[in-house]
């Protein structure tokens, strides 16, 4: 195995926890966003506002976004496998 092959495998991994982390990230921002310019406009500074809703909309995006993760990860880990049964690791 030659330190082409072990950066290819890396960078792969890096793109996939990327991949895999990025819609769920992307609603929290979001959700974030959105609650922020609501406590701009009403002066509401209550704590629990901002959390409760992030935890809720993070929690339903990593319910919905799981069948796309999976199929991420699962790619990945079929290549790396294949590399291990073709003797390249």
């Amino acid at each position: 195995m030659s330190e082409s092959d072990v950066y290819e495998i890396l960078s792969e991994a890096f793109l996939t926890v990327l991949y895999a982390s990025g819609p769920v990230l992307a609603l929290a921002l979001a959700i974030g966003l959105v609650i922020a310019f609501f406590q701009a406009l009403t002066q509401i500074q209550e704590m629990t506002l901002t959390f409760v809703p992030k935890i809720v909309a993070i929690f339903l995006g990593l319910v919905a976004s799981t069948p796309f993760i999976y199929s991420v990860l699962r790619k990945l880990s079929d290549q790396v496998f294949d590399l291990i049964a073709g003797g390249g690791l």
